[in-house]
C-alpha cells in the first residue's frame, strides 16, 4: 500500500518496496568426478573477507541487467572471476535465495583447472567503509577444490543446498 506524504507532496512506500526487491545474479558451479564428486569454489577478495573462510566459500557469480539472458551473465561471471572458461553442456541447478537479498540462479557443469592459476578481475570498494576512501581489489583471491561433503562446512550456508541438487543430478 502506497501512503501519500502531504507536507513533503511525495509517494512513501515505493521505496520500501524496491529494498526488497531480489537483485537477479548468475553463477556456474563447476564439478569434477574423482574418487568422490568434487566442486570449485571462490573465496572472496578483499579486506572484509581476509581472516574469514569456512562459511564463506561460494559460487562464482554476479549480477545481471534486465533483458540480458542469466545463463551468458554466469559464463561471463565465471570468466570475470576465475580466468577459466567454462564449457558446455551446462545443467540447471535452480534458484537460491541468498541473504543478502541476491536471488541467483545457478547451472552446473564439468570441468577442471588448477586452483593456482586463478586470475581475477578486479572492482572497487570503499575502505574504510563510508569513508570515501577507494580500494581496488580482487572479487575472488583463491579458488579450490571440495569433496561434497567438506564444501558443505566450507560453503555460505545459503548455498549449500546447491550441493545436493548437483549429488542429485549428477551422483
Amino acid at each position: 500500500m502506497l501512503l501519500r506524504d502531504d507536507t513533503q507532496g511525495v509517494v512513501r512506500g515505493i521505496a520500501l518496496r524496491l529494498s526488497d526487491m531480489p537483485l537477479p545474479s548468475a553463477g556456474l558451479l563447476m564439478y569434477r568426478k574423482r574418487k568422490e564428486l568434487e566442486v570449485f569454489l571462490v573465496h572472496p577478495g578483499g579486506p572484509y573477507f581476509v581472516n574469514k573462510d569456512k562459511g564463506h566459500w561460494g559460487v562464482p557469480k554476479g549480477e545481471y541487467t534486465e533483458g540480458e539472458n542469466p545463463l551468458d551473465a554466469a559464463v561471463r561471471e565465471f570468466a570475470e572471476e576465475t580466468g577459466f572458461t567454462a564449457t558446455p553442456p551446462f545443467v540447471p541447478l535452480g534458484e537460491i535465495r541468498q541473504k543478502n537479498r541476491k536471488l541467483v540462479t545457478v547451472w552446473a557443469f564439468e570441468g577442471d583447472c588448477d586452483p593456482a592459476k586463478l586470475v581475477s578481475n578486479t572492482c572497487e570498494i570503499d575502505w574504510p567503509p563510508r569513508t570515501g576512501r577507494k580500494l581496488t581489489i580482487p572479487e575472488v583471491d583463491a579458488g579450490r577444490w571440495f569433496a561434497v561433503a567438506e564444501a558443505r562446512e566450507w560453503m555460505r550456508p545459503d548455498q549449500v543446498e546447491l550441493l545436493g541438487r548437483l549429488v542429485g543430478l549428477v551422483g
